[in-house]
């Protein structure tokens, strides 16, 4: 964030700006780790090859937690700007998309299962 706001300052979980009293602070529950854990699961209870199964958890983790990394940028600069778009934003908004993206996720790694009939474009109708 600093590389495009020299204003925004950290100190441990708290990022803030010196222009501004608003602050967040990434706490538990906020890091992306319970969506990360969900799709683990998904991934892991579905029946694939291991190196598939692999690939989708290493691919999965980084998708989730890019999109978490926008996630708390985003919240920041709302809050900053304006406190209750961020309270419905982070209560609703991004909770449902973090949720939505390890779906998508999972989804797309289902489609992609080695031998999944799934995974094999619909015939045409003649």
């Amino acid at each position: 964030m600093r590389a495009f706001d020299t204003t925004i300052t950290t100190n441990g979980n708290v990022i803030a700006s010196s222009t501004s009293p608003f602050a967040v602070s990434i706490e538990a529950g906020c890091n992306g780790v319970e969506a990360t854990l969900v799709l683990v699961a998904a991934i892991l209870a579905f029946p694939a090859p291991w190196p598939h199964r692999l690939r989708g958890i290493v691919v999965g983790v980084v998708a989730v937690q890019v999109l978490n990394v926008l996630r708390v940028i985003s919240l920041f600069y709302l809050g900053r700007y304006d406190r209750d778009v961020f309270e419905w934003a982070h209560l609703y908004v991004w909770q449902a998309l973090i949720m939505l993206d390890v779906l998508i996720v999972w989804v797309v790694w289902v489609r992609l299962v080695p031998g999944n009939p799934a995974a094999s474009p619909p015939l045409a109708a003649a």
